[in-house]
């Protein structure tokens, strides 16, 4: 790393770890814990630029001689004229009713990242738009079956057995997986 930094990720998501790995970056793995509903908005481009900042300062903080980066992914679905922001399932039946709403329809998702170093910070969001084919009841209940869907956004990961469902991706794979690969290296240019 430029400037002879540590790298720490503020997230425990495997998607991220694997993403930041995958351009090469060495780093560790220490998790923010931060209220995320106490930092939620209206605006789900806000809501997730937000969250990724706070998590971001809250391990730098405890970390003040490292580069940490924060991120945070929103899914968004206009309901009713309403954007609404779908969260991680509580339950099967939550994740049921997630996935339903994203069935034959396009819904946004939103990653928020902010790279945080002693002489700087900087705070982006990319937004990605994803269409669903239309499930079926049983193929609804088949993917909670996996489990897959009860710890992502939305109720679902592109990544893995959601993907067969997904008819369209306009913008970048890896933010709708969790981390904008391109932005962030852009970013992590900056640093000095």
């Amino acid at each position: 790393m430029k400037g002879g930094y540590r790298v720490i990720l503020a997230s425990a998501s495997p998607r991220r770890q694997e993403l930041l790995a995958a351009m090469g970056v060495e780093f560790e793995v220490i998790p923010a814990h931060v209220d995320e509903d106490a930092l939620t908005v209206d605006d789900p481009g806000i809501t997730a630029r937000k969250l990724a900042r706070e998590k971001a300062l809250a391990v730098f903080a405890e970390n003040p001689d490292a580069v940490v980066i924060g991120g945070d992914t929103v899914v968004a679905l206009e309901i009713d004229g309403v954007m609404t922001q779908l969260t991680k399932p509580t339950d099967e039946e939550d994740a049921a009713r997630i996935l339903g709403l994203l069935s034959g329809r396009t819904h946004k998702v939103i990653t928020g990242v902010c790279v945080k170093w002693p002489k700087g910070i900087d705070t982006f969001a990319e937004e990605s738009e994803v269409t669903f084919a239309k499930m079926t009841d049983e193929q609804i209940r088949a993917y909670i079956a996996t489990g897959e869907p009860m710890d992502k956004a939305g109720a679902y990961g592109l990544q893995g057995g959601a993907r067969k469902y997904v008819t369209s991706i306009r913008g970048s794979v890896e933010n709708v997986i969790g981390l904008p690969v391109d932005r962030l290296k852009e970013s992590l240019r900056e640093i000095s």
